[in-house]
């Protein structure tokens, strides 16, 4: 069963695989209490993701209807997917920070041809192509619009707050505000000593937040009926020197695997995002468009080969580190510019 690993301590992960995805799996931790194991995370919603899910519990000597609650650190699917089945078979309840829950709520009400509308839009205001945004319109106006994902997502019944351990019998498990991958990620943090006394304090389920070996995509967050400028990379990195001070002895991630030294993770991560910003100043010094930037910037693979979808996903990470300089004061928007075009200072 080589989905299980066990942490010590009453902590496991089992490996939950995420569908048609090169990231290969999401960690779902099991936690241990005086009432019943609770879950951290869920995996995607998919018959042989919940199939390893339910394989990993039965290693374990449980059933998914020994589970008590689910303690979800975001919204994406690959994370939050399964919550709802497992509640309709436990009667588990689900707790996540409310700015992601308000994410949760606004999907499921969203009709999907209105989004495509938003998305079209956007994207055309910040530089995109006719031939990028045609296929948007196109499948709106044609009517054969699939569901965006999540739709179905489970809303949760209780709310995660930062700062406040959570209701587990016989388990020190405090929540940790961590926005930037989204409005209402969570890390949480285990107060308990390490079961292998490994120097530091406690344990921290990261989530996306802190990852070994990848950077987590910080994008804009989307709300059509919210104008508010956000800075989601400022919010990252904010959380990021947060968690950097906590001092655990290891981090328990949602992906790839556990690791020691959370502190030098967080610095090679602020100097990544720093030398990016760097970079992109240097590509400012002729006026762009957050599109043209997209197209300039390094992904893992040249920008002809990246597919339609996951270039909305590339221009919104650009976008987020144009709003980084332009709060910074190291990059402007050049007035009267439509599409809206961005010079360093």
């Amino acid at each position: 069963m080589n989905q299980v690993t066990g942490h010590g301590g009453g902590v496991w992960s089992l490996r939950v695989p995420i569908p048609d995805n090169p990231l290969g799996h999401t960690l779902v931790h099991v936690v241990d209490t005086d009432r019943g194991p609770v879950l951290i995370d869920t995996g995607w919603d998919d018959p042989a993701s919940w199939s390893e899910l339910t394989g990993g519990l039965d290693a374990l000597g449980l059933s998914v209807r020994d589970v008590r609650g689910v303690v979800i650190t975001h919204h994406h699917p690959d994370h939050h997917g399964l919550s709802g089945r497992v509640r309709e078979e436990s009667g588990a309840w689900i707790a996540m920070h409310a700015a992601d829950t308000a994410v949760v709520r606004r999907t499921r009400a969203s009709e999907p041809g209105a989004w495509l509308d938003y998305l079209a839009h956007k994207l055309a205001a910040v530089g995109a192509p006719e031939e990028h945004t045609a296929p948007l319109r196109a499948a709106r106006s044609s009517g054969r619009v699939r569901t965006l994902p999540g739709l179905r997502s489970a809303l949760p019944d209780r709310e995660i707050v930062p700062g406040e351990l959570l209701d587990l019998a016989g388990r020190r498990l405090r929540a940790i505000w961590t926005p930037g991958h989204t409005p209402g990620h969570v890390c949480l943090h285990l107060e308990e000593e390490h079961p292998a006394r490994l120097p530091g304090h406690g344990r921290l389920f990261s989530g996306d937040h802190l990852l070994p070996g990848i950077s987590p995509h910080i994008g804009l967050y989307e709300d059509p009926d919210d104008a508010t400028v956000t800075d989601p990379l400022g919010d990252y990195l904010d959380s990021l020197e947060r968690i950097g001070r906590l001092g655990v002895a290891e981090v328990l991630p949602a992906h790839q695997y556990a690791f020691p030294d959370a502190a030098g993770r967080v610095r090679e991560l602020l100097d990544h995002h720093e030398e990016r910003l760097t970079g992109l100043l240097a590509l400012l010094a002729t006026p762009l468009t957050p599109w043209r930037l997209a197209e300039r910037m390094e992904w893992n693979r040249p920008w002809e080969q990246i597919p339609h979808g996951s270039r909305n996903i590339a221009v919104s990470e650009a976008e987020a580190h144009v709003r980084r300089l332009v709060k910074q004061g190291r990059a402007e928007a050049v007035a009267g510019t439509d599409p809206v075009t961005y010079v360093a200072v």
